[in-house]
């Protein structure tokens, strides 16, 4: 039986150079070794598997039956750890990528890109879910995965892809049936639209006094993911606070309005591609995408701004 200490590939490819060299003196040559430690070796590979590989004379080496069908076989195996380290080692990126997105940026950012970057690398297949719950990557065994938020202590490695800024929102039927608030403290006697998971904050941050303070308005409905939530602020259900680069061309075309925005704080939410990348040099495949990623998504810093008719224009700064 093998031992997990042996390195079979070693003795085969030892055996291999004897086999082909015709001896152990050619074989010790070309391997920097001595013709007696070859010969050893191959005597320790005859009594682990128990059989006799080649007849030794004065003149020449004679494989046995048994050392022909090992030789054939190593020649097979060797060539395939060749290929496989040739293909890892490989600059041109294949494989299998697995990519995980929380949904809207997803949606708006990733999935329209996903033509473009299959096409130019055609050796890559590719898994792509889109959740908002927050996954392991070791565990779930993905390769990236997009994440909007802080980013907690880990051994992922980040790449920031943009900013974007919060703002509480909601469709021009709810205003028209409930009245806009005007401070923070009139949420309370608002609807609003919440999680269904833990979250950070507990209560919406507004800037009021010179002071931070969180209001939160009751909610009448809980979203899993951001895309839900977006669609209940658009039916005009309540009051939510989303991400900007998720409803600025809702804003802009008049689907949602913003409210209390003299009491924004201007909060900020990075949004980061993050991998593994502690454990040696960066997959092709992975390399790849994280570097398509950052060339082809531009999120700088969206702000609101109100143009001379009064209607409400995303402004956004690198």
């Amino acid at each position: 039986m093998a031992r997990s200490d042996t390195n079979r590939s070693g003795e085969m490819d030892v055996f291999v150079r004897v086999v082909d060299l015709g001896g152990f003196t050619a074989a010790a040559k070309n391997l920097r070794q001595t013709p007696s430690g070859v010969s050893k070796l191959v005597s320790r590979l005859e009594a682990r598997l128990g059989t006799r590989l080649v007849n030794r004379t004065t003149r020449k080496l004679q494989l046995t039956e048994e050392g022909q069908a090992f030789y054939e076989r190593a020649l097979r195996i060797l060539a395939d750890i060749d290929e496989a380290e040739r293909e890892a080692a490989s600059c041109t990126p294949r494989g299998h990528l697995t990519v995980n997105s929380n949904i809207p940026f997803g949606m708006l950012h990733v999935m329209p890109l996903l033509p473009r970057f299959m096409g130019e690398n055609p050796d890559i297949t590719l898994d792509i879910t889109l959740t908002d719950t927050l996954i392991d990557l070791m565990q779930e065994r993905a390769d990236v995965a997009i994440r909007v938020g802080p980013l907690s202590a880990s051994r992922l490695v980040a790449r920031k892809l943009g900013t974007s800024r919060m703002v509480v929102v909601a469709a021009p039927s709810y205003l028209a049936r409930f009245g806009a608030p005007k401070t923070p403290a009139d949420l309370a006697g608002h609807r609003g639209i919440g999680w269904t998971f833990p979250r950070s904050i507990r209560g919406w941050p507004f800037h009021r006094n010179e002071q931070l303070q969180e209001a939160l308005p009751p909610p009448i409905a809980r979203a899993s993911n951001g895309e839900a939530a977006r669609q209940l602020a658009l039916g005009g259900i309540g009051l939510a606070r989303l991400a900007l680069f998720h409803i600025g061309p809702d804003i802009e075309a008049g689907r949602l309005v913003p409210v209390l925005q003299n009491y924004n704080p201007g909060d900020r939410e990075d949004i980061h591609a993050v991998y593994v990348g502690h454990a040696g040099p960066l997959p092709a495949r992975v390399r790849a995408f994280i570097d398509f990623l950052s060339q082809h998504i531009r999120i700088g810093d969206p702000s609101l701004r109100r143009d001379a008719k009064g209607k409400w224009k995303i402004v956004t700064s690198r």
